[in-house]
């Protein structure tokens, strides 16, 4: 029996090759039963007329097939479902029945509902998003991180590929971090006081695990990046929010009995404030009387296209009490969830230890992927472009704000991907978002990033990092627009 030509078709937005298309549609028709042991396939000329794509093309996929068992040749007859194909599993469902936990009384700790920034998943589709924290697929270096992928995937790095790190991590990353990417940032550190994380969420979740407990108490931001507060609040840990002024946080108000400080000074989240390196003093001077721990979440420190970067906090720390935050996952793409945690080497190996009992490692293909990238020079060209772009979309930005009449309320003296922004008292900016959406506009409310339960409304943050140039006037004129009509 054989399969009829009908049953394959391209997607016309389809992920991969052609040649890894049809593989797909193949395998997935041997593994969901509709195609079966024995049954032949179309010939590859056929095949190719009906999708309108090479012989070529087909063959190759075909080859693949047959190279991985699932197809068989047979001289001149063609290809064929093989003998040795997986076979889906003849199973009849399972009736459910009623669930009978209370999972009121099951769950011991709520993790959800609290106050996050969702992001659409179509916001690729928006014709103006204004989307803070993605990646731009035009300015992203596909082919050389593709090639770094492949290197990695090779017989020399079979190890870091396949083995088990257990607490360890890949040692050329960790050799990049400590001898090119911290020296820009005034910062010396040893492989022992480096940790790989799985992004700057999960080193600011591994500070607060190993430095606070119950007993102690916690100073942030307010506003301040909303993901760490609810972090905080589920600690079961005191947490006292300080309001930031335009040089950020403000030293001589951190309360006496503070145990830990958290703070992003290079480019405060959100507003995008610089702490001067007065201020900074002032605040390490501070930490020192109360023995307080700082840590520094230094993200997007390579999006300064505006003026060189103030020196990081951990450099100027000369008691060890500075637990610096980096991240790859802001400058080269978010789904790569890779940063980095530095601090003195007691803290690092219980934040080693603590990480091992929960995740062990960060993958090593993408540790390893990403020190190709690094130590190449892909990721130094990749930053000079991204700045070029931002540079110009800022550009761009502030000239139609400044000409719709709206209303900065933080705007970052070094760069960045972002401005802060405000909307007169009455506007509800979170229903100024929604509305939006029908003009496919996409605006982050500031609400969110707020603590207590009397948040500003009037708040909002645009992201600059993945519209497009000339679509940024157009969006900045329906935001105005609707921000009057209110």
């Amino acid at each position: 029996m054989a399969i009829s030509v009908d049953t394959f078709f391209l997607e016309l937005n389809g992920q991969g090759t052609l040649q890894a298309q049809i593989q797909q549609m193949i395998a997935e028709g041997i593994l969901s039963g509709r195609f079966h042991v024995g049954e032949k396939l179309p010939s590859s000329r056929k095949l190719a007329a009906h999708l309108g794509i090479s012989r070529i093309t087909v063959t190759l996929a075909y080859t693949e097939l047959l190279a991985n068992d699932y197809l068989t040749a047979k001289g001149r007859s063609g290809y064929f479902v093989s003998q040795n194909a997986p076979v889906p599993p003849k199973y009849s469902p399972v009736q459910r029945g009623t669930e009978t936990v209370n999972w009121d009384k099951a769950l011991a700790r709520r993790f959800s509902g609290g106050n996050m920034l969702s992001k659409p998943a179509d916001w690729r589709d928006y014709r103006y998003p204004f989307i803070y924290g993605q990646a731009d697929r035009t300015l992203f270096d596909h082919a050389n991180w593709r090639l770094c992928a492949v290197r990695a995937l090779g017989h020399k790095d079979f190890d870091s590929l396949t083995g088990d790190y257990v607490d360890q991590d890949d040692p050329l990353l960790v050799e990049f971090i400590a001898r090119h990417t911290l020296p820009r940032r005034g910062i010396a550190a040893r492989p022992e006081e480096i940790l790989i994380t799985m992004g700057a969420q999960n080193a600011l979740w591994l500070a607060s695990r190993v430095l606070l407990t119950h007993n102690r108490t916690a100073v942030i931001e307010d506003p301040c990046y909303y993901a760490l507060r609810c972090l905080l609040e589920q600690w079961d840990c005191n947490v006292t929010a300080l309001p930031v002024d335009r040089d950020g946080l403000t030293p001589d108000a951190l309360p006496d009995e503070t145990d830990v400080i958290f703070t992003t000074p290079s480019h405060q989240s959100p507003t995008t404030a610089t702490m001067p390196v007065e201020r900074r003093n002032q605040l390490l001077k501070r930490a020192h009387e109360l023995d307080a721990m700082v840590v520094e979440d230094d993200y997007e420190f390579e999006m300064a296209f505006l003026g060189a970067p103030s020196p990081a906090l951990k450099s100027m720390d000369r008691d060890g009490r500075v637990i610096y935050i980096g991240s790859f996952s802001k400058s080269l793409f978010p789904g790569l969830r890779l940063g980095y945690i530095v601090g003195s080497e007691p803290f690092i190996r219980e934040a080693r230890a603590l990480r091992s009992l929960v995740l062990r490692h960060p993958p090593g293909h993408i540790q390893r992927t990403a020190a190709y990238f690094l130590s190449l020079g892909h990721y130094d060209a990749q930053i000079r472009r991204m700045s070029k772009a931002l540079a110009q979309r800022r550009e761009a930005l502030d000239e139609a704000v400044e000409q719709y009449g709206l209303t900065v309320a933080g705007r970052g003296i070094m760069g960045g991907s972002s401005l802060w922004m405000s909307a007169p008292e009455h506007v509800d900016t979170a229903q100024l978002a929604h509305s939006l959406q029908e003009q496919s506009v996409h605006i982050e409310p500031g609400a969110p990033f707020f603590s207590g339960s009397h948040q500003p409304r009037n708040f909002y943050r645009l992201g600059y990092s993945s519209i497009q140039q000339e679509r940024i006037k157009p969006g900045i004129k329906l935001i105005a627009d609707a921000i009057r009509a209110r």
